[in-house]
């Protein structure tokens, strides 16, 4: 366990800091990667108060910038580590009509939804499969499953992850490598104020709202059997699922109909 580490992007709060505290527990050491820096030496912080004997090797930086992955893989902090676990969470979301948004947000998620996150998994790949063993945990979302107005672009972008995983679950079939798709729903995580669109807790939706602990716990979970798509809540199933039952374009005029009930109970507040 001595050079074992688990890399894990957007690790400063959320989902990634629940995994992070649950990796840490199971006795790996941590590279965190995030671009708050304040909100990453907290992270770090409570993380070593529930695992002392955990190494930490926090590193601040944009991962939404061209040649963010080779950065990480390529920081002299890590030329001594084997990387046993990847964990690409670091996301953020867009809200609005698409001819009305803002490119460059959007651009900067594409590029760390999709670039970053599959150049990162291909720099590290090769030496799980050398050593043959290794696990991949990516976050996409319930939002992947189905195309979303008003969200359009990142919910794209989440199936684009999810095609990946499931993808590249199959390849690494038999190299002792697995692959694991993470598809959470709502999760009160501060994500909505990042959106720009109103209140960090959608109090409108709790019915179907999951804690960051309970998602990053199955997480786990399912990353320690192997299994390819991890979907926290029976709900959340069910909604990853709607499309199966239901017309393509019946799901998306629903989406949108949810859609513009969040954008609107956000602008008036409870």
């Amino acid at each position: 366990m001595k050079n074992h580490a688990a890399l894990i992007t957007g690790a400063s709060g959320g989902i990634g800091l629940e995994i992070a505290k649950l990796l840490a527990l199971d006795h790996s050491h941590l590279v965190l990667a995030d671009i708050r820096q304040e909100a990453l030496e907290n992270a770090c912080s409570s993380i070593r108060s529930l695992a002392p004997d955990c190494e930490i090797i926090p590193l601040v930086l944009d991962l939404a910038q061209t040649g963010a992955a080779e950065q990480v893989f390529s920081h002299p902090s890590l030329q001594e580590l084997e990387i046993g676990t990847l964990v690409n969470n670091a996301g953020f979301g867009t809200f609005g009509l698409f001819q009305e948004t803002n490119w460059e947000k959007e651009s900067r998620m594409l590029q760390l939804h999709v670039l970053t996150l599959t150049h990162l998994t291909k720099l590290v790949l090769p030496g799980m499969i050398a050593r043959k063993q290794g696990r991949i945990l990516n976050v996409a979302s319930v939002a992947g499953f189905q195309p979303s107005p008003l969200m359009a672009v990142y919910n794209a972008s989440k199936a684009y992850v999810l095609s990946f995983s499931e993808a590249l679950a199959n390849e690494v079939k038999g190299t002792g490598v697995s692959v694991t798709v993470l598809c959470p729903g709502l999760t009160p995580t501060g994500f909505q104020a990042r959106v720009g669109v109103g209140k960090p807790e959608m109090t409108a939706n709790k019915w179907i709202s999951s804690s960051a602990d309970f998602v990053a716990r199955k997480a786990i979970a399912d990353l320690k059997k192997g299994k390819t798509v991890s979907i926290p809540g029976r709900i959340n199933y069910l909604l990853a699922n709607a499309h199966r039952f239901l017309p393509r374009n019946t799901v998306t005029a629903m989406v949108r109909k949810v859609q513009e009930k969040n954008r609107s109970f956000l602008k008036k507040g409870p």
